[in-house]
C-alpha cells in the first residue's frame, strides 16, 4: 500500500492532531468532522498545531470534508485506513457514515478512549477494526483549526499509540497503521490489546471524571493532597476489576498497576512514593491541560462518563462485584452535567466511601 487513502471521522482534538501531522508527513489524509466552522477553517487556513515546545509548532493545508460531504467520496478511490476518532457515544454513526467507502479489504481503527472495539466490529465487520490506544497524548482543540499538546512527546522515553488487532496477533496492516501514526510520536504494535485499552481505560478513570466534577484542571488534582488520594482510590479499584475480568493489565500512566492497588489498599510506604511520583509527572505538563471531560464540561458537550468509570461499574457487576468509587463519580459526574449540580472540588470530598 505505497499511496494509502485515510479518512479521519470525527477530526476534532485527536483527529485534527495526527491528521496534521500526516498531511505534513505527505500522507495526505481526508479530515472529516460536523464541526461547521472547524471544517471551513481547516479549508481557508489548515490546522494549527502547538505543544509544550516551541519546535512542535507548525500550521499544514488539510483537505478537509463536513459530514454532509461524505457522499462525494463515492467518485473517488476507496478509502484503506479510517481512523474512527469521536467520543465514546457517537461510534456506531461514524463507523456507519465512512462503511460504505471503505476498500473491501479496508480497514477501520478505533483512536479512541474507552473500549469501543467490539462496537465498531459490529458496523464494519469484525475482520475489518483495530484497535489504538492514545497513551498521555493530552489533546485540545480549543479553537477552530487549532490543537494544543499539553504534555510532552513521547518519544523514546514513553510510547504513545498502541495499535493492535482484536485477536492479539501481530498483522501487516497493524504495522503500516503504526507507521502512519508514527508521523506525530512513538508507537508500538501491541499483541494484548484489550490489556492496554483497561489500562487506559484506568488512567481516563482516575483524571476525567475528577476534572468534570470539580473543574479542576489536572495539576490542580494532582497538587491536592484529598484529590490525588482519591484518585489513587479509583485506579486501584479499576484496576482490581479490570484483574477480575481476565485482562492482563499493561503499565498505567506508566506505572506498575501494582504500586496503584497497594496504594489504595493501606500501603502508607507505597502510597507516598506514588503520590511522589503524581506530583514530579505534573511538573511535565502545562498547568492549563485539563481533562478532555472536564473540556467536555466547560463546553457543554456530553461526557464520556458512562463508557469510562459507568464501564467499570457494569463490567463489576456483570463478574458479580461492586465498584463502589466510580458507581459514586459516574452519578456525580452526570448530575454536573445535567445542571442538578454545579462542578466544585468539594463535591468529590463530600463523598462518603
Amino acid at each position: 500500500m505505497s499511496n494509502p487513502r485515510i479518512a479521519i471521522v470525527a477530526a476534532g482534538a485527536v483527529g485534527a492532531y495526527v491528521g496534521a501531522h500526516m498531511a505534513r508527513a505527505g500522507l495526505a489524509p481526508i479530515l472529516i468532522d460536523a464541526w461547521p466552522a472547524h471544517v471551513e477553517h481547516m479549508r481557508a487556513h489548515g490546522v494549527s498545531i502547538t505543544g509544550t515546545t516551541p519546535e512542535e509548532a507548525f500550521t499544514t493545508p488539510v483537505r478537509a470534508l463536513h459530514v454532509c460531504d461524505v457522499p462525494q467520496l463515492a467518485r473517488e478511490a476507496p478509502i484503506d485506513v479510517a481512523f474512527i476518532c469521536p467520543k465514546s457515544y457517537d461510534t456506531e454513526w461514524a463507523a456507519e457514515l465512512i462503511r460504505p467507502y471503505l476498500a473491501h479489504d479496508g480497514v477501520a481503527v478505533s483512536l479512541q478512549n474507552c473500549m469501543n472495539d467490539e462496537r465498531l466490529g459490529r458496523v464494519v465487520g469484525p475482520t475489518r477494526n483495530l484497535g489504538c490506544i492514545a497513551s498521555k497524548i493530552m489533546v485540545d482543540l480549543h479553537a477552530p483549526g487549532q490543537v494544543h499538546r499539553g504534555v510532552s512527546k513521547g518519544g523514546r522515553d514513553y510510547t504513545v499509540f498502541r495499535v493492535g488487532e482484536p485477536h492479539g496477533r501481530v498483522t501487516a496492516r497493524a504495522e503500516r497503521v503504526a507507521k502512519m501514526l508514527e508521523t506525530s510520536d512513538s508507537t508500538k504494535v501491541t499483541a494484548n490489546l484489550w490489556g492496554e485499552r483497561w489500562s487506559k481505560l484506568v488512567a481516563n478513570c482516575m483524571e476525567n471524571g475528577l476534572s468534570a466534577a470539580t473543574g479542576m484542571s489536572g495539576n490542580a488534582v494532582a497538587r491536592s493532597q484529598p484529590h490525588r488520594r482519591f484518585q489513587i482510590r479509583l485506579a486501584g479499584e479499576a484496576i482490581r476489576i479490570g484483574q477480575a475480568a481476565g485482562y492482563a493489565l499493561e503499565p498505567v500512566v506508566g506505572l506498575d498497576p501494582e504500586r496503584f492497588v497497594r496504594a489504595a489498599e493501606g500501603d502508607t510506604e507505597m502510597l507516598a512514593a506514588l503520590e511522589e511520583t503524581l506530583l514530579a509527572a505534573s511538573q511535565k505538563r502545562s498547568d492549563t491541560q485539563v481533562a478532555s471531560m472536564g473540556q467536555d464540561m466547560r463546553k457543554g458537550r456530553r461526557t464520556e462518563i458512562e463508557f469510562m468509570n459507568g464501564f467499570v461499574v457494569a463490567t463489576a457487576r456483570a463478574i458479580g462485584r461492586e465498584a463502589p468509587l466510580s458507581a459514586a463519580l459516574t452519578d456525580l459526574v452526570l448530575k454536573v452535567e445535567r445542571g442538578a449540580l454545579k462542578a466544585d472540588p468539594q463535591l468529590v470530598l463530600d463523598l462518603r466511601i
